[in-house]
């Protein structure tokens, strides 16, 4: 094929998707600007306003969830900041529904509010997600065994906590651990007592008849 001829096909294909582009970006105009307006929200920190009508634009075009999700994390994360921590976890659920290629980053967040409310199985659930990812993740290692010590699960604290002495020797916070658990583990030590030994039964002297 001559270069102008190719140079022709190119500028035909060209032209006739432009007007596609052109109609794909005009086929949902109100989701478009329902989602320009939630962002403009969201810019002015109306979290509320910005998840109802991102939201709307959702349901129109499934395209606009990425930002629905994100608008949930900043509320979650403003909501965690006024101690709504039922709230933040609220939206991240949602977020983590919406976006579950996010889930690494959610999860993380959701965990550290979750510890603040003491929801240490839930924390531990979205720690044990993280370290399915980043099985040598110290940060994450940690807290997990901290969880498992809290909850007098110390095999598995200890476990953890070994895994993270392996990747970092002089980790403090998992010397001082060690050091917990194994004095932990030596209390729970019982000694079995040694058996007694057997108490002789009285012997009795047959009576003596008396003399008459």
């Amino acid at each position: 094929m001559k270069k102008s001829s190719a140079f022709i096909l190119i500028a035909a294909l060209t032209l006739s998707a432009s007007p596609i582009c052109q109609a794909a970006e005009k086929k949902n105009p109100e989701a478009n600007k329902l989602a320009v307006e939630g962002a403009e929200a969201a810019k002015n920190q109306d979290f509320d306003k910005a998840v109802d009508l991102l939201k709307k634009a959702t349901a129109m075009d499934h395209k606009y969830a990425d930002k629905l999700a994100a608008v949930y994390q900043q509320r979650a994360y403003a909501a965690a900041n006024d101690q709504r921590y039922g709230d933040a976890i609220n939206d991240y659920n949602e977020a983590l529904k919406l976006t579950p290629q996010a889930a690494a980053r959610i999860h993380e967040v959701r965990a550290a509010v979750e510890m603040k409310i003491q929801d240490y199985d839930k924390a531990l659930a979205d720690y044990s997600e993280l370290i399915k990812e980043k099985p040598n993740e110290i940060k994450y290692l940690n807290y997990r065994a901290y969880i498992y010590e809290l909850k007098n699960d110390l095999q598995n604290s200890q476990a953890d906590n070994e895994k993270v002495l392996k990747v970092d020797p002089n980790n403090q916070d998992a010397k001082a651990r060690k050091q917990r658990i194994e004095q932990k583990l030596a209390e729970m030590v019982t000694v079995t007592p040694p058996p007694r030994s057997p108490t002789p039964s009285p012997t009795h002297s047959p009576a003596r008849k008396k003399k008459p």
